[in-house]
């Protein structure tokens, strides 16, 4: 029987220290990886095994546009009715959390090979935990709209239920239009409403600060190009 390691990457390049020895003792186990970016995921392997020989290994891209083109499956059912151990690689963080790994490892299950999760950083995670928020009851939303209209109403809709069924929400957006959507959660969501900002999780400039919708407006903080958790709960109704 296969086993399909799900293994974490970094969320920041020099941030070494967020990973755990099991992460290793999975890679030397695998045969074969699946990988969001092949570059990238060399550079991770050989960066924290530097022994490791990368053309003893086949390379398989799992990103969305690959996986709907179905040569990925196709290549990674073969692998798992073969019994080669395989690993999951994302572009940062979990597999299979806010990524495409999900697709691959639903199909593990189908196989019924044994699925592996390797303790890693989750910016997701990371930024809950450090928001001070309910963690009992949270949503994540991804990348919302990228229209403003939009925008403004998926907002409105998750303070209200935040509100109304006091939960987290957490939500994104692509690093270089941060500030956009800051600036929009300014004009749109309550002054009372709570708003934690994480940004650079586990990188040497960490910035992590949970403040009311009021007194982020005194002083906002430059996100531009910064990747960045936004995490929001409103005061009930």
């Amino acid at each position: 029987m296969s086993t399909v390691y799900l293994i974490p990457s970094l969320l920041e390049e020099s941030a070494f220290d967020s990973l755990t020895p099991s992460i290793l003792t999975a890679i030397k186990q695998c045969k074969a990886f699946f990988v969001e970016d092949e570059r990238t995921a060399r550079r991770f392997l050989k960066s924290i095994w530097k022994e490791m020989v990368i053309d003893d290994y086949e390379w398989f891209l799992a990103d969305k546009t690959s996986l709907k083109a179905n040569q990925t499956p196709v290549a990674f059912r073969d692998k798992l009715k073969k019994g080669i151990d395989v690993g999951i690689i994302s572009e940062a963080g979990c597999p299979g959390v806010a990524d495409p790994g999900q697709t691959l490892i639903a199909i593990a299950h189908q196989q019924k090979a044994k699925v592996k999760p390797i303790v890693g950083p989750s910016s997701i995670l990371l930024a809950l935990m450090a928001s001070g928020m309910n963690g009992q009851r949270f949503n994540f939303f991804g990348y919302l709209a990228i229209d403003n209209g939009q925008r403004v109403k998926d907002l409105r809709e998750i303070e209200s239920e935040s509100a109304k069924k006091d939960c987290t929400q957490i939500f994104m957006e692509t690093p270089y239009r941060n500030m956009q959507l800051l600036e929009t959660v300014m004009k749109t969501c309550r002054s009372t409403t709570k708003l934690c900002i994480a940004s650079n999780l586990t990188g040497p400039d960490e910035f992590i600060l949970t403040q009311t919708i009021e007194e982020w407006k005194k002083n906002l903080p430059n996100l531009h190009k910064r990747p960045t958790m936004f995490v929001l709960q409103a005061e009930g109704v």
